[in-house]
């Protein structure tokens, strides 16, 4: 890929925080992390046990006679992991020094146990010492602890993992990742507080001071109805998961947790839960805005009934199915449910998992999904992960072949769209504006109307007439008959779904990539449409006996 041009940079620099470009250039100077001293005498259990069995692994991690599988990506290892492996990818590598396969309940306290030793005595520097897999690895490995059963360790072996953990912990308090803020921010205060609830004596103290800059963050980073500020229904599930794990062992700390932390806690899970249910489909899965993909995360029934253990329920947003400061809406009626995309790329300093998905949709009948957005393959630069933040990739507008925002890189944002959220009429209406980074004197105006037998859609290009291409990404296996600008999809259970399409546009089907997990592409048909920009464009949707 071509490097970005100083325009480029310098329109993604604007929008940094002072404190991440400090700590930016800090990170730069520093250079690797370095691990603090291991504490010569290890911190002593606050916490023993739990009252309710934390999550399994997520879906993606598996651990089977030696080989390893993360991200759809499986090396065989045989029985000693070689923890600086690097041919699968940064992110691979993040992911298996995260250890969240290693509370698969099929794996064996032993094979657990000597895996988790192994770690702490092969692997002294390099990737796992990152602040981001340190605080998700603190969780998994606090989790394991608190099970009972899960390692069967001696003695001697807990004392070695607690020295571990408090090392862990102490580099991690050294190296918070406040360049870039936002989930990664998030996580490493969860983590320390996590140790500092686990933990008694100096070392618990120390850690759980920083649980008043947990609470700030929690209210920064999920305002309003409870979507987390970066707008990916993934990342939501995988942040909520990570509040619930706190409050569980605030819960656990018979009294020592402060009470502002633990109101805070189940403050954020039940606005968080509620905003989940916003996020997902009759299926039962999130949907795969903003790099979300499935298998990751823990799925929305079981984070539902988790967060019941705990006894948090979820509260509801004032106005059903509107998530306004994420910028997301629900309508549903009858047989029918859509999430539609109403804002830009969020937060400002720290657009990492934004699309040019405004004004895109997602539309389910029943529990079957028919129009998807594309999901993600992988974080590396390159074609994949191009075309899967592209606006074309979504079920949105491409006007005069521009981007809606400037994306670049693998988690880059120069150049901004204007999103507007115009009106709402929560679960029957929405109606929204967007105006791209580079063509800010037309406006893309959407309205959604859906109704007991369908759907209707309604796209007008104001200002300035510019051409347009319209996508209309279909789930896999919906094979569409294409006559002129009417669409009939034959659907499995019979009949079939009949869509007109805007009559000003000229029509074909592309067979494209879709990525519903990290590392899968599937091959699905996309309704294309070319148009000169002028008049309405008018959708409508409906099911055919």
């Amino acid at each position: 890929m071509s490097p970005p041009s100083p325009g480029t940079v310098l329109r993604s620099l604007r929008h940094y925080r002072p404190v991440q470009l400090l700590h930016q250039l800090r990170h730069v100077v520093a250079g690797t992390v370095r691990p603090a001293p291991t504490p010569p005498v290890p911190p002593e259990w606050a916490l023993r046990d739990v009252r309710t069995p934390f999550l399994g692994a997520p879906d993606h991690a598996r651990l089977r006679d030696g080989s390893l599988t993360l991200l759809n990506h499986s090396v065989l290892f045989g029985e000693r992991i070689d923890w600086d492996h690097a041919d699968a990818g940064p992110l691979w590598a993040f992911h298996l020094h995260q250890f969240d396969w290693a509370r698969d309940p099929a794996l064996a306290p032993a094979v657990r146990r000597a895996h988790l030793l192994d770690w702490i005595e092969r692997h002294r520097t390099g990737i796992g010492w990152r602040p981001g897999p340190i605080s998700l690895r603190t969780l998994a490995w606090l989790k394991l602890l608190l099970t009972p059963g899960a390692l069967e360790l001696s003695d001697a072996d807990d004392g070695r993992v607690r020295a571990s953990l408090a090392c862990q912990l102490d580099t991690l308090s050294h190296h918070l990742e406040r360049r870039l803020l936002a989930n990664h921010y998030l996580s490493n205060l969860l983590a320390l507080t996590a140790g500092g609830l686990a933990f008694g004596g100096a070392a618990g103290d120390r850690w759980l001071g920083f649980a008043p800059q947990l609470v700030a963050e929690l209210a920064e980073q999920f305002p309003g109805e409870g979507a987390h500020l970066e707008r990916s229904p993934m990342y939501h599930a995988l942040l909520l998961e990570g509040v619930l794990d706190v409050l569980h062992l605030a819960q656990a700390a018979l009294g020592w947790a402060p009470a502002e932390l633990e109101q805070a806690l189940r403050d954020t899970a039940a606005r968080g839960l509620a905003a989940l249910a916003v996020y997902s489909h009759p299926d039962g899965e999130i949907a795969l805005f903003g790099d979300s993909a499935r298998g990751i995360a823990s799925r929305p029934g079981d984070l539902a009934r988790y967060a019941a253990s705990l006894g948090v329920q979820p509260r509801a947003p004032d106005r059903p199915g509107v998530l306004e400061a994420a910028g997301y809406v629900r309508l549903a009626r009858g047989p029918w449910s859509l999430l539609l995309s109403v804002a830009g790329p969020l937060p400002a300093y720290q657009p990492g998992h934004a699309h040019c998905d405004a004004l895109a949709f997602e539309l389910c009948l029943g529990r079957d999904r028919v129009v998807t957005d594309t999901g993600v393959f992988e974080y590396v630069p390159g074609p994949r992960r191009t075309w899967s933040r592209s606006t074309r990739a979504h079920a949105t507008l491409e006007v005069a072949g521009r981007e809606q925002a400037e994306i670049w890189s693998g988690h880059r944002v120069g150049g901004r769209p204007r999103v507007e959220l115009a009106a709402v009429e929560p679960g029957i209406r929405v109606e929204a504006t967007c105006a791209g980074w580079a063509t800010p004197d037309t406006r893309h105006r959407r309205v959604l109307s859906l109704g007991e037998d369908g759907l209707e859609v309604i796209d007008c290009l104001e200002g300035r007439a510019r051409r347009a291409v319209l996508s209309l990404p279909l789930a896999p296996g919906l094979d569409p008959v294409l006559a002129g600008s009417e669409a009939r999809l034959p659907l499995a259970g019979g009949g079939s779904l009949r869509i007109e399409l805007p009559s000003a546009a000229r029509w074909r089907t592309e067979v494209l990539e879709y990525y519903p997990e990290f590392g899968r592409s599937v091959e699905r048909a996309v309704l294309i449409g070319e148009s000169d920009g002028e008049g309405r464009h008018v959708w409508r949707f409906r099911l055919s006996r």
